[in-house]
């Protein structure tokens, strides 16, 4: 049975399904307005995922065919997957992000050969043991399929009100899960009268019970060093501020006390970064550490591809340590190695 929520106020929930992942399904949000119905991200591209979207729209009273508009929170394919298909059916406009825009241009751009050399460079910069980067070394888009997301024909900018007549849906520009992540402030009093400052749609940002991903999306052409989670505190704290009366988030369920949330969550990651100094009391490359932090099971228990998150993520944090001046590479090593100071 298809899941639909009302949250009040014009605003609904349609339970996405994302099929063999531990996350269960994703919260596509549908906002009444003037014009038709605005999607907030749209589901895995998947044949039950679209039906079951499908189905939701019709138990809202509509359907994908009246589908006016697709605002995407950030570029992963549990929330932008659908959106070609739904421009499709509907017409309807899609918006994202620049930063996250330039992540999909760049995946449909580019052959799938250069991102395997790429991936394969990273790897073996982070210390990746032979074994794990092998199957990378002459890879073919045949081996590990790929997807051609949607290009948006809209640009979401970080601090102005979207086109929704009738609404006031503001974009709150929140990178870290993904350079280009927004949350969208419901800048309206909410249905049930509950105290705060409207409702806020969190995408991946802001969770009930789960704690995002920081990982590194980087372009092969720019040598920029980035901080994403530097950018994802940063991002927490304003969102923090916000205080809104409800968060809708893209997984899970709605709740409210945005500032405790937020709380325990830069709590969470200055433990962890504070761990990992510990673990850097010895040189370690990335990959040395992504081994020893701790994750919701055992190294030898992480498949393959999520290893690679894993890594990403480990640098991540790494990365962050050496901007805070706590901790440094080891002046020649090779893969490069850290260490505590």
């Amino acid at each position: 049975m298809t899941k639909v929520t009302d949250h009040g106020g014009g605003v609904r929930s349609i339970e996405v399904p994302i099929p063999d992942n531990p996350l269960g399904h994703t919260l596509v949000y549908v906002v009444d307005n003037d014009r038709g119905p605005v999607l907030i991200d749209t589901g895995w591209d998947d044949p039950t995922s679209w039906d079951t979207l499908a189905e939701g729209l019709t138990a809202c009273g509509t359907s994908v065919a009246d589908v006016h508009g697709v605002v995407i929170t950030h570029h992963h394919p549990d929330h932008h997957g659908l959106s070609g298909r739904v421009r499709e059916a509907s017409g309807a406009w899609l918006a994202m992000h620049a930063a996250d825009a330039a992540i999909v241009r760049r995946t449909r751009e580019n052959r799938p050969e250069r991102w395997f050399a790429y991936m394969t460079a990273k790897l073996t910069a982070a210390g990746a043991p032979e074994e794990h980067v092998a199957p990378l070394r002459g890879a073919r888009s045949s081996t590990f399929p790929g997807f051609s997301p949607a290009l948006p024909d809209r640009e979401i900018v970080p601090g102005e009100l979207l086109e929704l007549p009738g609404r006031r849906l503001r974009a709150i520009w929140t990178p870290g899960h993904t350079p280009g992540h927004v949350c969208l402030h419901l800048e309206e009093t909410h249905p049930a009268q509950l105290p705060g400052n409207g409702r806020l749609f969190s995408g991946d940002h802001l969770l009930p019970q789960i704690t995002p991903h920081i990982g590194l999306y980087e372009d092969p052409d720019d040598a920029t060093v980035t901080d994403p989670l530097g950018d994802y505190l940063d991002s927490l704290e304003r969102v923090g501020r916000l205080a809104p009366a409800e968060v809708l988030p893209a997984h899970q369920h709605a709740f409210a006390d945005a500032p405790s949330r937020v709380g325990e969550l830069l709590t969470h990651h200055e433990e962890r970064l504070t761990g990992l100094l510990t673990l850097l009391s010895v040189p370690l490359t990335p990959w040395q550490l992504a081994e020893r932090m701790e994750w919701n099971r055992p190294w030898d228990q992480i498949p393959y591809g999520s290893r690679n998150i894993a890594v990403s993520e480990a640098e991540a944090h790494v990365r962050r340590l050496v901007k805070l001046g706590r901790a440094e590479a080891v002046t020649g090593s090779d893969p490069v190695t850290y260490v505590a100071v």
